[in-house]
Order: C-alpha cells, then sequence, then structure tokens
C-alpha cells in the first residue's frame, strides 16, 4: 500500500492569545466572551482579511493564522497592536482585551483546514515569549522582513523553548519607537 503524500508549503503564521483570559473569564464569564466575540467580528478578523490572512483556528482565547507573506503577518501584527491600545483607552482597565502575538516563517503540513508542523509549534512558542500588548518574531521573520517596514526590533538573542529542539534567534518589536 503506497503511503498518501503529505502537502507541504512555507507559511508566515501568527500565533494569537489573550493575556489573563482565565483571570477575566473568572470574574466576568459572559462580559468577557461577549466582548471578545465582540472584539473579534469588529476587529481582529476585518484584519485578518484586509492584511489577506486566513485564520487557521480559534481555541478559547487563542488564534491560529497563516499569511502567505511575512511582511503581511508583521504589519498585520503591529496594526493590530496598535489599534488594540486604541480601543483599550477607552475602556476601565477590567474590560480591556490585550493580546500576545508570535511570527514565524516555517514548513507546515496542510490537512484538510489545519496546518501542523514546527513552523506552528515554534509561533505558538514565540507568543509566549511575547509581552502583554507585544509582539515576537523569529529571525526567518525578521531576515523576510528586513527594512521593507519602518519598525524597531529588539534582539533578545537564542531562546530556548519547551518542545523545540533547537534554541530560537527571537526579536521583539518595538512598538512605542
Amino acid at each position: 500500500m503506497a503511503e498518501e503524500r503529505v502537502l507541504r508549503r512555507l507559511a508566515a503564521i501568527v500565533s494569537a492569545d489573550v493575556v489573563g483570559y482565565s483571570k477575566m473569564m473568572g470574574q466576568d464569564e459572559a462580559g468577557t466572551l461577549a466582548r471578545l466575540k465582540s472584539l473579534r467580528s469588529e476587529f481582529l478578523h476585518p484584519k485578518i482579511t484586509e492584511y489577506g490572512g486566513r485564520i487557521v483556528k480559534t481555541t478559547g482565547d487563542g488564534t491560529l493564522i497563516e499569511f502567505g507573506s511575512a511582511v503581511d503577518a508583521v504589519s498585520h501584527a503591529v496594526d493590530v497592536q496598535r489599534g488594540l491600545a486604541e480601543r483599550n483607552a477607552d475602556l476601565p482597565e477590567e474590560q480591556q482585551i490585550h493580546l500576545r502575538l508570535g511570527i514565524n516563517v516555517g514548513d507546515i503540513i496542510i490537512d484538510g483546514d489545519d496546518i501542523y508542523g514546527d513552523g506552528v509549534n515554534v509561533a505558538a512558542r514565540l507568543e509566549t515569549t511575547a509581552e502583554p500588548d507585544g509582539i515576537c518574531i523569529s529571525a526567518r521573520v525578521h531576515d523576510y522582513v528586513g527594512d521593507r517596514l519602518d519598525l524597531a526590533f529588539e534582539d533578545i538573542g537564542q531562546q530556548s523553548m519547551k518542545n523545540i529542539a533547537e534554541p530560537v534567534h527571537v526579536y521583539r518589536i518595538r512598538l512605542g519607537e
């Protein structure tokens, strides 16, 4: 019996997660869910479309997004974080939604509408490395973006990541600079 051919492609992957989601849900489940759903439909999902991305899946407070371009993925992430800062400025602290974003470029395995592989796993680990309201990118993404975008990057060096065999060279995007 012949093995089924695995479909692969190179992609820019964004992993997004809501900061403090469990605590927010513990304090106000219905309100938190309503705010997140509203934020997704009115702001986050349209931004993904605007930059040519595709939502692979949402899991509670997390979202996995695929882009065909590292520049588009980073532009999207920066626009989202800046837009969230503006949206949060008028809200009480307990109603604000903050994100962490991680971006990687890697080879992915396609399985229907889902994607898998080390490229996805590294993006998820980069997201956990990011500060609240921050964006962490791999050196691969940094290399693709280069000076195409007017952004400041902080080189935070090689980072060991849970269940990733080799350390990943990481950069933080400095949004306030």
